[in-house]
């Protein structure tokens, strides 16, 4: 009896962070919660909740892209105690500086999907997730090779301060322009290997799906010769009718070659989209894998255990030719 009271004094009195061997909390805190590309990271986490007897996944985020509602669901996740924190930054700076907060009290901390500045990397024990910069770069491939001899582009984007739309944008320009265009998210391209960018993008979204139908849809009818319109974030492509109508009267350009609309990921609406020729290419995520893997990862490293930095979940490139075979099964 002696030996059971002191273990439960032990426990009551363990530190935020650290929880008993037989049950861990860890949070995954995505962009937004109403957002599909998210909406599959969930999926998974609770995929990983079913086979871990000893982890429950909190699935908890802003309800749309605002950035410090995301900061203080961190900071309360913090004062809470939970166990781990894997979050994907919309504002990587200001996340950098929340997350000192939580090394202090001892609670591990792993990024997905979006990660920390390179100088805040030491707040986290590891970033899962695509390679950001070879999103741009397969988009950018995508576009040179219907259009071989470049032209005018529009680039669309997320969060101003998100490192993943940043580190997408780079290798979009750097791939278009044939060389280094410099930090995220590069330089704008100026006649670059034949590219350059039109006046009024990129466009910033925020990740707000009718905020990029509709800046798409006035960038494309104030420019009726624009060569391509690459999007960063699969926010253009969510709401289906709103897409397929802003879309609808360019198919033909799009058929003939000489208008290229291509998308970061691969939701169904969006392969949909891809097979009826409203797209010409997508390049896809595994935002499934992230969300299932950060739980793997979490219990790891709350048991003290080495784990990878980073772990790459891969990509999944589709154009009109392949739409029906390119996914990863």
């Amino acid at each position: 009896m002696k030996k059971l009271l002191i273990a439960a004094t032990v426990a009551a009195f363990a530190a935020p962070g650290l929880a008993s061997a037989a049950d861990y909390t860890f949070a995954l805190v995505p962009k937004a919660m109403n957002n599909p590309f998210f909406d599959l990271a969930r999926d998974g986490c609770y995929k990983a909740q079913e086979e871990l007897a000893d982890v429950t996944c909190e699935y908890i985020g802003p309800g749309e892209h605002t950035e410090m509602e995301q900061i203080q669901i961190v900071q309360d996740l913090i004062s809470k105690g939970v166990d781990g924190i894997a979050v994907a930054p919309s504002n990587a700076p200001a996340m950098g500086k929340a997350l000192k907060a939580a090394q202090a009290a001892g609670i591990p901390v792993m990024t997905w999907d979006s990660d920390l500045l390179p100088e805040d990397a030491g707040l986290r024990t590891t970033y899962v997730g695509t390679y950001n910069y070879d999103i741009g770069v397969n988009l950018a491939k995508l576009v040179m090779a219907r259009h071989p001899d470049g032209g005018t582009i529009c680039l669309q984007t997320g969060g101003a301060a998100a490192a993943n739309h940043n580190e997408r944008l780079k290798g979009a320009r750097d791939t278009l322009a044939g060389k280094d265009t410099g930090t995220p998210p590069g330089a704008a391209l100026a006649g670059e290997n034949g590219w350059t960018e039109i006046s009024g993008c990129p466009l910033i979204t925020n990740d707000d799906g009718n905020v990029a139908v509709q800046g798409m849809t006035d960038i494309l009818a104030a420019n009726p010769d624009l060569t391509a319109f690459l999007s960063t974030g699969a926010f253009t492509q969510w709401y289906d009718n709103a897409y397929r109508q802003a879309v609808e009267p360019y198919t033909g350009r799009m058929a003939d070659g000489s208008l290229s609309i291509v998308v970061a990921d691969t939701l169904p609406m969006q392969m949909a989209q891809l097979a009826e020729g409203l797209a010409n290419g997508n390049v896809g995520q595994r935002p499934f894998e992230m969300g299932y893997k950060a739980m793997y990862i979490m219990k790891e490293i709350a048991e003290g255990k080495q784990v990878d930095d980073p772990i790459y979940t891969g990509l999944d490139v589709c154009d009109n030719d392949n739409h029906a075979s390119c996914l990863a099964q």
